[in-house]
């Protein structure tokens, strides 16, 4: 994962109240804005426009990237030219959105702006949109694509769609976006209904940190994730905040009284999965290797559930030390160390690691 963001709608919030919210996120690491001009007033434009352009430049000072949601008729209404963005440049804008297009040509066109800004596209509809586009030879550095967001419930994208849209983009080397949900109660978004607002209708009720432990877990296919509502509580930005982007990290409740080698080797090490995979078990085996000979006393052998953190006892022979996640319920042999579980949250996560692929513990 790239960059974290955050969401401002300045015709419903206060100048202030945005203003603590970009220096919270910016504190935790966030460093892009989602904005919307659809759902704007536009008798009320030149006061919006004054508000827009007093936080983006607030932002900006922070040194947050702001993308304006946008779509042709916000163009006609605005008598703007598709030709000539200097209006979305005057109000701090460093790119626009477009969550309607026009036929291909004009988005290419679009991507050579004088003034730089961004092209991002809509990436929830599994169409030869963007290829038509590509087709045109747009500047690939000033276009980037990103999902919608669901206010409805059960109306947010299913798994399969959503991967099939994102990989149409990703094959042209595209940057790539999607949102995620707060789940603080009065929290609100750009239209009335306020059922949360993911992308994956799948996340709509869970913790926001776990949303966004998904996507990190989809090894590069959505870069940048972008809470969609407002506001996030200052917990949600902070757990989000120190998440490692790079690979996918799992909260684990140890034992008590835990031995320090067998802390070290959940804690302290990065783990991966073997190349031959099990139906049972994530097997992470390089500990075995580091502490061959160390004499692992066998803790807490009780039955194993899904989700268990597994470390093999000396009474296994040379699978001593070896680290292992249940992903299915098994009787102990009796040799075996539970030695901590998963967040009950996370575990439709272990469904997803790949071989070879990279993973971290940390303590609950």
């Amino acid at each position: 994962m790239r960059k974290l963001g955050i969401s401002i709608y300045p015709e419903k919030s206060s100048l202030d109240e945005m203003k603590a919210y970009i220096d919270l996120a910016s504190e935790n690491g966030f460093d892009r804005i989602f904005t919307c001009l659809l759902s704007v007033d536009r008798t009320q434009i030149d006061k919006i426009v004054s508000a827009f352009k007093t936080v983006n430049d607030y932002a900006a000072q922070k040194g947050m990237c702001v993308i304006a949601d946008v779509s042709p008729s916000v163009f006609k209404d605005l008598n703007i030219s598709y030709k000539d963005l200097s209006f979305f440049k005057e109000i701090g804008a460093h790119g626009i959105r477009l969550d309607m297009g026009f036929s291909g040509s004009e988005e290419a066109l679009m991507t050579f702006n004088e003034q730089g800004l961004l092209i991002e596209i809509n990436m929830s509809n599994d169409t030869h949109y963007i290829d038509t586009i590509m087709n045109y030879m747009p500047n690939k550095d000033k276009l980037i694509g990103c999902h919608n967001f669901y206010p409805h419930r059960f109306s947010g994208l299913k798994m399969s769609h959503f991967v099939a849209c994102t990989e149409h983009f990703k094959k042209y080397g595209l940057i790539t976006a999607a949102f995620v949900t707060s789940q603080v109660k009065d929290s609100f978004g750009p239209w009335p209904v306020t059922d949360g607002l993911p992308t994956l209708d799948c996340h709509r009720e869970l913790p926001i940190d776990i949303q966004v432990k998904h996507y990190i877990s989809m090894n590069g296919l959505i870069d940048d994730v972008i809470i969609s509502n407002c506001y996030a509580s200052e917990a949600e930005l902070k757990a989000i905040g120190k998440l490692r982007r790079d690979l996918v990290s799992f909260e684990v409740e140890l034992v008590d009284g835990l031995p320090e080698i067998e802390r070290r080797i959940v804690l302290e090490t990065l783990h991966f999965n073997r190349g031959d995979v099990s139906d049972h078990l994530i097997r992470s085996t390089q500990s075995r290797v580091k502490y061959r000979g160390y004499p692992f006393e066998l803790i807490n052998p009780v039955a194993i559930k899904r989700g268990d953190v597994i470390i093999e006892s000396s009474a296994y022979g040379h699978y001593a030390g070896e680290l292992q996640i249940a992903l299915t319920d098994m009787p102990n042999s009796g040799k075996t160390s539970v030695v901590g579980h998963i967040r009950d949250e996370e575990h439709f996560l272990l469904d997803l690691v790949k071989p070879w692929q990279k993973f971290v513990f940390t303590n609950r």
